[in-house]
């Protein structure tokens, strides 16, 4: 069974800073691009973030470019997102999801793409 275990969400104050971790087991992690994807209330689901295979590429987002930094670990089929200095518009759901892809690609897929994903963890962020 392929599990996707996202934590690491709370409450913070802007201007704060979380560290999201996303455990994988059943699939071949270093197979799978990794995604981090959020959804605010009553808005649509953003694809913030995703990291290639070796973790060389990494796309992000805009919105949080220089504040958000995602990583991961192949040995412990962990995937993290640092996020730092935190708004009040990160307030959202954060998913992360797996994609089966050949080699390390350089661009965003679309969350349709993503084969697995997470539960969700719920980051709240305070003005």
């Amino acid at each position: 069974e392929v599990q996707l275990q996202a934590s690491g969400g709370g409450s913070v104050q802007a201007g704060g800073s979380l560290r999201l971790s996303c455990a994988v087991s059943g699939l071949s992690f270093g197979d799978y691009t990794i995604g981090w994807i959020r959804q605010a209330p009553g808005k649509a689901r953003e694809e913030i973030s995703c990291i290639s295979l070796s973790g060389g590429n990494i796309q992000y987002v805009d919105s949080v470019q220089g504040r958000f930094t995602t990583s991961r670990d192949n040995a412990k089929r962990t995937a993290y997102l640092q996020m730092n200095d935190l708004k009040s518009g990160d307030t959202a759901v954060y998913y992360c999801a797996a994609a089966f892809t050949f080699s390390d690609i350089r661009y965003f897929i679309t969350p349709s793409q993503y084969n697995y994903w997470g539960q969700g963890t719920l980051v709240t962020v305070s003005s």
